[in-house]
Formats: structure tokens, sequence, C-alpha cells
């Protein structure tokens, strides 16, 4: 006897099986949720892992911050006590008439191989003050305003309008008892003279001079550049009329240069040396204004 066949008309809706289809096994289902299984895990596990680093980060952010601690220094040279420049300091400050005023680039301050705690340890108090900004004007130091507009006072700054300071003096009715310099890289010190309408208001004068800097370990657009220290020692040696003050003055410096070139530093040549010879590390500049003045420094011009 035949098996008795299901009867459907075409308008039976047809039956849908809760079990697999046709097209997939139960052996297909196993492995398709076993698939799903693994990259779930993988997601949940992410997302904890974020949750972990975001919490981690959060309890850093809360760990209360210590200071760095820095390596004693000493009071008078501002030097790390182990590294102390003050046995070739004076015992005592030089005896000048003349007052120093150094306007400090506030770059130049958290320098470590900066010349100018070097040259107020040489001299008074009294007679070397330092001031530090950018922008200076009678509201915000009516002391330096005041200085400026003395008629015994100078500013010892390169220019086509600078005089020769020997030879001012020379022509000079009332002879200068303040003198003021200025701390900085180049293009610093030209910013802070250029902008401060107090610094034009003094006799600029500069010095004329072929010696080269003895400050070595630091790169000097030219070889006639000298740092601030060296500035001050030679000015104030004219000034003052006494040679030895320059020779106390480049003592402590030297020393440091020579301290330096012993533990690994090297002799640092000016950009001028570097271009004649060949020796720039760096390509040209493509700005037209920079490159300007690498050529003027090839052909020994003043900038």
């Amino acid at each position: 006897m035949e098996p008795q066949k299901e009867a459907r008309t075409p308008g039976d809706p047809v039956a849908r099986s809760s079990g697999p289809s046709r097209s997939q096994t139960p052996k297909d289902e196993e492995r398709r949720e076993g698939d799903t299984a693994p990259a779930e895990a993988s997601l949940g596990a992410e997302a904890d892992g974020a949750l972990a680093d975001s919490a981690f980060a959060d309890a850093l952010w809360e760990l209360p911050v210590e200071p760095a601690e820095r390596r004693p220094e000493c009071s008078r040279c501002s030097r790390p006590q182990k590294v102390c420049l003050c046995p070739f300091l004076p015992l005592h400050p030089l005896h000048i008439s003349t007052h120093l005023y150094i306007i400090q680039h506030p770059a130049e301050e958290s320098k470590v191989l900066r010349t100018v705690p070097l040259l107020a340890a040489c001299l008074p108090q009294d007679k070397c003050k330092v001031k530090i900004g950018r922008r200076f004007s009678e509201e915000r130091d009516p002391e330096l305003s005041t200085v400026c507009r003395k008629s015994d006072t100078l500013i010892l700054y390169p220019g086509a309008e600078a005089a020769n300071l020997e030879e001012f003096l020379l022509d000079s009715p009332i002879y200068p008892s303040t003198i003021i310099i200025i701390d900085g890289t180049w293009s610093q010190a030209k910013d802070i003279f250029y902008k401060n309408s107090l610094f034009r208001l003094p006799k600029q004068v500069q010095l004329k001079t072929s010696i080269s800097s003895q400050y070595v370990i630091r790169t000097q657009p030219t070889n006639r550049c000298l740092s601030t220290l060296e500035c001050a020692a030679a000015a104030l040696s004219i000034l003052e009329k006494n040679n030895y003050i320059q020779e106390t003055l480049l003592r402590p410096l030297q020393a440091l240069c020579s301290f330096q070139l012993q533990h690994g530093a090297q002799i640092r040549l000016s950009k001028e040396h570097l271009l004649k010879n060949g020796l720039y590390p760096k390509p040209m500049p493509k700005n037209k204004r920079k490159l300007r003045k690498m050529e003027l420094l090839m052909n020994s011009v003043k900038i």
C-alpha cells in the first residue's frame, strides 16, 4: 500500500519549521555559533581592556605630582655644586664705578650654560642689575625708564648708528656712568632693542674688536660675536680704564668652557666659519630673508 501523501492546495500556506533549514544542517548551526562566540568574547575583552585603561589613566591623573629633584646649586655662581666655578671668581667683587644693567630675554633664564650669573657674581650687587623681560615701558619699569633718559647712559648694541665706544669717550663732554647690555640670542636681542622705544633713548655704542669669542661651547653667528659676559668685560674695562677687569671677568668663562670640553662638549664654530668653509650641516633656507642673512655671513657683512 502506498504511503498516504499529504494533501496541499496551492492556497495553503507552507508551515515554517522551527528547526534548521534545508541549507543549514545542525552541524552548520553549531559551527556558526562557535564562530560567533570567540568574536563576541574578543569584543568584550577589548571593551573591558579599554575601560581598565581609562580607569588606570584616571588614577594616574589623580596621583600627586612631585617636582623633579634638582641638583643643589651654588648660591654665588648658580652652577651645580659639583661643578661650581667659584674658585675662578675673584675673592671679593670688583670695585667699579659704572652701573651695569643686563636686559635678559626670558628664554635665557632657564639655560644651563649662561654667562650672566658668572658676571653678576664678579660685580657688586648694587652695580649689576638683571631685568628679565621682552617688553619694557615707563609704566612697567619706572626705574629703567629713568635710567634710559639720563644723558650719561649708554646702550651697547651694534649697528650702523652705533658709535665706537672708545672713540665716543674721547669726544663726549659727559663721562658715562651707566651701560645697558641686552642678553639673548641675536634675534632675541634685535627683537628687544627695536620693539622697546626706551632702548633707543640712550646713546648707542659698539665695541671695535677683532678678537674671537672664547665662549666656544655655544654657536655664534660670526667670528666677531661675543657673549654677554665678554661684552660686559670689554666695555667695563674701557669705561673703568682697567684691563684687569676684563681678565678677571673672563677667567670663569674660560673655566666653564674648559670643563665642558673635558666632559664631552665640542667646540662650536661660528655660522660664518661653517658657511665659508662648506661645513654648514643644514640645507640652505628657502625663505628669502633667511637666505639673505646667510649670504651676508658668507661675505662677512654685519647683520
